[in-house]
């Protein structure tokens, strides 16, 4: 009986101490899954505090500048060739007759009525010869005529001729004065073919084009040398129809011939009308006599630009504008030192500054260089010229 019940009570007690241990050992667990939370917890609020030490820590010493306003030239970009002011066609006057003699070559100067090529002349002299005598015979029948027609007036005057003899006289020195001017005019008009057996210059130019050849037979209106009138170009801008009325004459113009220099000019006149394919319209603009000197040749074409007048405007330094993704961009300094990235629309380029057309206040304080190594929301400390100059020394 005292057996059956020990063994009962021994049972329970393994089973109690066994429940203990359990218990025991969950708690430990549990305290140690504790523990290792709380630390993680720890170890994540370091890194967050040593993130945000980091990133308030200033990303980039920078100078800043605001924006500036002046006056800004307003000006219209064009392209246009370089032609000559007024091309002439000099040939010869003469038909049937050989080129003797050129005398000039392509680029050379001339002046108005230098010889430039000679045809020759032995026809045309002989004819002269013959005319020149012509009229040397009718001068002395005219001289004859007028003795004769003075005598029949002093006869008449007399009565010691009729009426009918006299007129006779009097009809034949009118008749010999008239065969006079005829003979005068004949040896003029060949005068005037011996002239013409020398091609003269009709202005002072530059020759630009020969095809004269000694021993060619010239023929009237053929081309022999092709002239630029006073040595003078002109540059023709093509201008959009928009902006063709904005143009007046007398305004600056500075055009840009290929390889040369700048050359500037000035406006003639507008086109009085417009290409109706390309809606542009033709500005003559007078080029000086140094285009040559400068590089432009009649038939460059050379982009230039209209001076209109000036105008107010923001502009910035280059360095301070970052073209990314296809859009400008500028970033502002607030009063926290942490920078602003904002996006502006910008205009003309001067120099070593950049118009700003919209986007920024005029009040703010903009980064001015380095802007490539910066990001929106950057930490940065702004420093002065002295104080940069004494950091590099």
């Amino acid at each position: 009986m005292s057996t059956s019940t020990s063994k009962p009570f021994k049972r329970g007690a393994w089973t109690l101490g066994a429940l203990l241990l359990g218990a025991a050992a969950w708690h430990q667990s549990q305290s140690s899954s504790a523990q290792a939370q709380a630390g993680a917890s720890g170890a994540a609020s370091a890194s967050t505090s040593e993130r945000a030490t980091r990133s308030a820590k200033p990303a980039l010493s920078v100078q800043v500048v605001q924006a500036d306003r002046a006056s800004w030239p307003l000006e219209i970009s064009a392209n246009g060739a370089i032609a000559a002011w007024q091309e002439a066609v000099v040939g010869a006057e003469l038909s049937g007759l050989r080129l003797s003699a050129v005398n000039v070559n392509v680029g050379d100067r001339v002046r108005r009525g230098q010889v430039l090529a000679t045809l020759a002349s032995e026809a045309v002299d002989a004819d002269i010869q013959n005319a020149r005598a012509a009229f040397n015979e009718a001068v002395a029948l005219s001289d004859e005529a007028k003795a004769n027609a003075d005598r029949a007036r002093n006869l008449r005057a007399a009565d010691a001729i009729s009426a009918q003899e006299a007129q006779r006289s009097l009809t034949a020195e009118q008749t010999a004065k008239a065969r006079v001017e005829s003979a005068k005019a004949m040896l003029a008009a060949q005068e005037l073919r011996g002239r013409q057996t020398r091609v003269l210059a009709p202005d002072d130019g530059v020759i630009s084009s020969r095809s004269a050849t000694v021993g060619a037979v010239a023929q009237p209106g053929t081309e022999l040398f092709r002239l630029i009138r006073q040595g003078r170009l002109e540059w023709r801008a093509e201008v959009p129809s928009a902006d063709l009325v904005r143009v007046q004459p007398g305004m600056k113009v500075v055009a840009t011939p290929p390889g040369g220099k700048p050359v500037e000019g000035r406006v003639r006149m507008a086109s009085p009308t417009v290409d109706g394919a390309t809606r542009n319209g033709l500005v003559y603009v007078d080029l000086p006599a140094a285009a040559a000197q400068a590089g432009a040749r009649a038939g460059m074409f050379a982009p230039g630009r209209i001076a209109l007048g000036e105008a107010q405007g923001v502009s910035l330094p280059q360095g301070a504008v970052l073209l990314r993704d296809g859009f400008s961009y500028v970033f502002v300094v607030g009063a926290d030192q942490v920078v602003r990235q904002v996006k502006v629309s910008v205009g003309r380029r001067l120099g070593e500054r950049v118009e700003i057309l919209q986007g920024l206040d005029a009040q703010a304080r903009v980064v001015a260089s380095g802007v490539a190594f910066l990001a929106d929301g950057d930490t940065v400390r702004v420093v002065t010229d002295k104080q940069e100059g004494k950091a590099r020394s």
